[in-house]
């Protein structure tokens, strides 16, 4: 999901930038749900009214300071060759902060990612620091006039969704979380009732970072700090080559929320709580 602070700016530069990403979702095996944790499954929401997928956008605002910083791991299905060129859809850099810091986070990474980059994928499935969740296969919107992104048709929703599971388990990734992330955080009831049967839960935002495409990494920071409340879920990105400054961001927030007293969580210690 790419995002930004404005959403008429987002929906120019969007629609440029991912308007021609993403092929066609091939067949895939049928998978009935992700696979479940080695040692205990981890916490999902009851299904939303008519047995919709349920969608969680914060935890309490009432049981302690936690917050969970989130980072969108986006490659599209076309975009090897520019990966190939030299452009960096990863940020080990990010990464590499989190770790120092000693930050808890989750990485929705779309399949695509998981293929390109499979050691940086796999690492951070192992990593318990970290957890990974899913963000489709292709980065196609489940929604029609999403931000100019190509879209999933409603019958291949979840064979979509399915396909970025079976890269995961590909790439040596051992847990990935049953959390979705729509592309562009676009849904409606008809993409909820096709997710419905892979047991997810949606997991969209309260904060929205605006570090997609930011050159300022003090104005991106500001955007988070003014945004952040108890329960919070951060959107931000983990694509060099689209949201340059985050890892400063990251090395700025950091201190400071902990400085008001918040503890940094993953989205599974937030539905769970």
């Amino acid at each position: 999901m790419i995002t930004l602070v404005r959403r008429v700016t987002a929906a120019c530069v969007l629609g440029a930038a991912l308007t021609a990403c993403a092929a066609a979702p091939h067949p895939v095996p049928r998978v009935a749900r992700p696979a479940p944790s080695a040692t205990s499954a981890p916490p999902t929401l009851a299904p939303g009214p008519g047995g919709l997928t349920p969608v969680f956008k914060n935890g309490s605002r009432t049981h302690g300071r936690s917050v969970a910083l989130t980072f969108d791991a986006d490659m599209t299905a076309d975009q090897g060759a520019r990966a190939a060129a030299g452009e960096h859809f990863d940020n080990p850099g990010l990464i590499a902060a989190l770790r120092e810091l000693k930050v808890p986070a989750t990485v929705f990474m779309t399949g695509r990612w998981a293929e390109e980059y499979p050691d940086q994928a796999r690492s951070l499935g192992r990593d318990p620091l970290f957890e990974v969740a899913n963000h489709s296969y292709s980065h196609y919107a489940f929604t029609d006039d999403c931000y100019g992104l190509p879209t999933v048709s409603g019958d291949r929703m979840r064979a979509d969704v399915q396909r970025a599971y079976a890269a995961f388990r590909g790439v040596g990734v051992p847990d990935a979380r049953p959390y979705f992330r729509f592309p562009g955080g676009c849904y409606d009831r008809r993409a909820l009732k096709a997710l419905t049967p892979v047991g997810v839960t949606a997991v969209q935002w309260d904060v929205v970072s605006g570090d997609a495409f930011a050159t300022d990494a003090e104005a991106v920071s500001r955007q988070v700090l003014e945004g952040v409340r108890p329960g919070s879920v951060v959107v931000m990105h983990c694509t060099r080559s689209a949201a340059p400054t985050t890892e400063r961001v990251v090395r700025t927030v950091v201190p400071a929320l902990r400085a008001r007293g918040f503890r940094f969580v993953r989205v599974s210690e937030l539905i769970g709580s």
